[in-house]
């Protein structure tokens, strides 16, 4: 017996050597074909994917669900890095992709039923005030000082992530893990923007250069001048403008990402604004308690920047835009780009780069025959209200995220491949697949550095110091999933015509204020968000906040003189820092 038992116990050891080497096989196939380029070693990628084959051992043979939205990044993710995940670690993974709002309300279907939907999501840390406040996502620094140490990758390495300062709460603890990260920024034709006859021309309707805007005025300028004067290039009908107005959710995230920051609605302070940020919303410094997002409140939701900044969104798109752009929606707007008919877009989210150097064959007009862009970006122009300080744009950074309502075994096998998503191992090549980069050394890399002139300046601005004026949604937002529906309504009925812009705001900081009294209710009853939901000022006469000064801001000159920088000034100033 004894005999049997150590002959069963030598095969099993052999079953495990044999295992442990077809999979170190299967890692070492995967490095060599898909992994490259890294910033790793070829050996020290395959000692990561040792790691991750020995602590994958106990779940070996599971199947896990996880949820993402769909960008091209995170269809690499799903096409490509599950099958890698399991081949390596024998970890089934089924990553389905959603819309940006079906993945929000999976998430708070999640947190309110308590029941275990996906094992994992990647959602925006715009969430971050929401699951610092509830504790129903697992707070990861301590996820992974203690239950799950022993799935934590030793080098996943926190502090080469460029986003984590986004994913941490207030309590200045990691809640989320960037996955993926892109900016809002300014996008112009560069070939146009070049030519000397336009230069000329331009210079002679308005006083001062052609070029990148500094300011709203100036790109309220050359929407008009290409939409009105230029019209047509090439033969082909042009517009000085792209956005996009469908009655949709998009519409909200349109506007929430940072839209009225960018008018100069909130108060200085980076990454948001202290002690009104991008939204309108009103925490006072050292407090994790909004107190109302009415002007009355102190708020600046329906102040002037902010009615304002929705003024102009609607104007521009209507006098300066192609037609039909006022029903499309985020998914149809950033690719139409790729016709080639428009000059600029103010509000252009990177997450597009990837669609938009793909070749002339595949029918992108934004390349020329060496598929080298006609088009740049560059930082996003301010409105008047902006001041120095404030931030200057949004920036989307889709993170993994745990919730306590998954089983522990089955958090442990997720982590284990949210980890895999981003390690320094897969990371590198999936920035260059996806260009959502998330860690500083892959934007640094050599690559990166070579593959820099085709990329239209996306892997200047990562490398710049400038980066930081962009960030998500912050702390102030007690609820994301309940406050972010309630904006897309609104707005759309701007668009609609059914409301004015000063109508609209202030319905919709009226509801605001509505829906977080029923916050600090259910705080102030149970505890709901551990003491920092709402903590809602009296209403007053805005008069007593409205300021000259700080936000809520009062009515100031909303068209001051144009202003432009040269592109190539811009980015000389990016490299040398």
């Amino acid at each position: 017996m004894k005999n049997q038992l150590a002959i069963a116990a030598a095969a099993a050891m052999l079953g495990l050597a044999f295992g442990a080497q077809a999979d170190m096989a299967a890692a070492e196939k995967w490095v060599e074909s898909e992994f490259q380029p890294s910033t790793l070693s070829k050996d020290e990628q395959m000692s990561e994917m040792q790691w991750f084959i020995e602590a994958a051992e106990p779940f070996k043979g599971m199947e896990i669900n996880v949820l993402s939205e769909t960008i091209p990044t995170h269809e690499y993710e799903s096409k490509t890095l599950t099958q890698a995940f399991e081949a390596i670690t024998g970890i089934k993974v089924n990553h389905q992709l959603l819309g940006e709002g079906e993945v929000v309300q999976a998430v708070q279907t999640q947190m309110q039923t308590k029941r275990n939907l996906y094992d994992a999501y990647i959602n925006d840390s715009d969430l971050i005030g929401t699951h610092s406040r509830l504790q129903l996502a697992v707070n990861l620094s301590d996820w992974m000082a203690g239950e799950g140490k022993d799935v934590t990758l030793p080098t996943l390495d926190i502090d080469d992530f460029m986003g984590k300062s986004f994913t941490t709460g207030p309590d200045g603890k990691l809640y989320q893990l960037p996955d993926q990260q892109f900016a809002n920024l300014y996008w112009f034709r560069h070939d146009w923007f070049s030519r000397p006859d336009l230069k000329k021309r331009f210079e002679e309707i308005y006083g001062y250069e052609l070029g990148v805007p500094v300011n709203w005025s100036a790109y309220e300028d050359i929407a008009e001048f290409f939409s009105e004067h230029v019209k047509e290039i090439d033969g082909v009908r042009v517009y000085g403008h792209m956005d996009y107005g469908k009655r949709a959710p998009d519409l909200g995230w349109r506007m929430t990402d940072a839209w009225l920051s960018m008018a100069g609605a909130g108060s200085k302070g980076l990454p948001n604004g202290v002690p009104v940020d991008e939204w309108g919303i009103r925490m006072e410094e050292g407090s994790c308690n909004p107190v109302g997002a009415s002007v009355s409140r102190g708020g600046a939701t329906n102040g002037p920047a902010a009615v304002y900044a929705i003024r102009k969104w609607d104007e521009w798109l209507r006098k300066y835009a192609p037609p039909g752009a006022a029903s499309y929606d985020f998914y149809q707007s950033l690719p139409a780009l790729s016709q080639g008919n428009v000059a600029q877009q103010i509000f252009w989210y990177t997450a597009f780069t990837a669609s938009m150097v793909a070749p002339k064959s595949e029918g992108n007009n934004t390349v020329d025959d060496q598929g080298n862009p006609l088009w740049r970006m560059a930082p996003s122009p301010h409105g008047p209200y902006w001041e120095e300080g404030q931030k200057l744009g949004y920036q989307d950074a889709g993170s993994w995220t745990l919730f306590k309502s998954t089983p522990v075994d089955r958090r442990k096998a997720a982590w284990l491949y949210a980890q895999f998503t981003v390690s320094k191992t897969v990371s590198l090549k999936k920035t260059h697949v996806g260009l959502t980069p998330i860690r500083d050394s892959d934007i640094r890399h050599a690559s990166f550095t070579e593959r820099a002139p085709k990329l239209g300046g996306l892997v200047e601005f990562y490398r710049s110091p400038d980066r930081v004026r962009w960030s998500p949604t912050g702390i102030n937002v007690p609820d994301y999933p309940k406050l972010a529906q309630l904006w897309w309504q609104q707005i759309g009925d701007v668009n609609s015509g059914a409301f004015t812009p000063q109508q609209a705001m202030d319905r919709l900081a009226a509801e605001m204020d509505q829906v977080m009294a029923r916050m600090e209710a259910a705080d102030k009853r149970a505890n709901v968000y551990g003491g920092c939901g709402p903590r809602l000022n009296p209403e007053e006469s805005p008069s007593k906040w409205l300021s000259d000064d700080e936000s809520p801001k009062n009515k100031r000159n909303e068209k001051p003189q144009g202003k432009t920088v040269d592109y190539n000034e811009l980015i000389k100033r990016w490299q040398a820092s």
